[in-house]
């Protein structure tokens, strides 16, 4: 997580609670192509392996991963499309 507050506009939300390892980085990946560069998609998963996932897929696409979060059970990630 970075901490900063200027986020850039989350312009779709992806709700992919209580869906399992590839689905809420699959939808994560079909909201991006849906947004322009800059926009960013904020995806709610409840797969705990959806961490890693999201972490090597913006490393290896180039897209930032401008925030991650878990409270209570709930992984909260914003991406930043390239």
């Amino acid at each position: 997580m970075t901490g900063r507050d200027d986020l850039p506009p989350i312009v779709m939300e992806v709700d992919a609670q209580g869906l399992r390892c590839p689905l809420p980085l699959l939808k994560a990946k079909q909201a991006l192509r849906d947004v322009a560069p800059g926009e960013a998609v904020r995806v709610l998963a409840t797969d705990g392996g959806s961490v890693r996932d999201f972490q090597t897929f913006a490393a290896l696409a180039g897209h930032r991963l401008e925030r991650e979060e878990s409270p209570d059970g709930l992984y909260i990630y914003i991406l930043v499309k390239s």
